[in-house]
């Protein structure tokens, strides 16, 4: 197996590296250190006393209506943070949905 593979093979997204606690996200909300706005997403970061980053989501049902693709949204979140997570410094992300996604492709 090559190095690359070997890598990409032991990274995993582990409970360690959710927000899961309603006071996790609003540390996050009430004083992000900042906050990225892409066209359709908003990230909020904040720095945390973990030992590794941390991404939590709040896509609601009024922006995205379908289960199905908020689970593909959350999905492709997930992923891209795991791939990245090593490469990242120890921080709080949370993700929000801005505006319906339904001309998204």
């Amino acid at each position: 197996m090559s190095n690359n593979q070997l890598t990409l093979s032991t990274t995993r997204f582990t409970k360690a590296q959710r927000l899961l606690t309603p006071a996790a996200f609003r540390e996050v909300f009430d004083a992000p250190e900042r906050k990225l706005h892409q066209g359709h997403l908003m990230a909020f970061v904040r720095s945390n006393n973990c030992e590794q980053p941390r991404v939590g989501m709040a896509i609601t049902k009024r922006k995205v209506p379908t289960a199905v693709v908020r689970n593909l949204i959350k999905r492709q979140i997930r992923e891209n943070f795991r791939v990245q997570a090593s490469n990242l410094e120890n921080k709080d992300i949370v993700f929000i949905v801005k505006k319906s996604v339904k001309e998204l492709n």
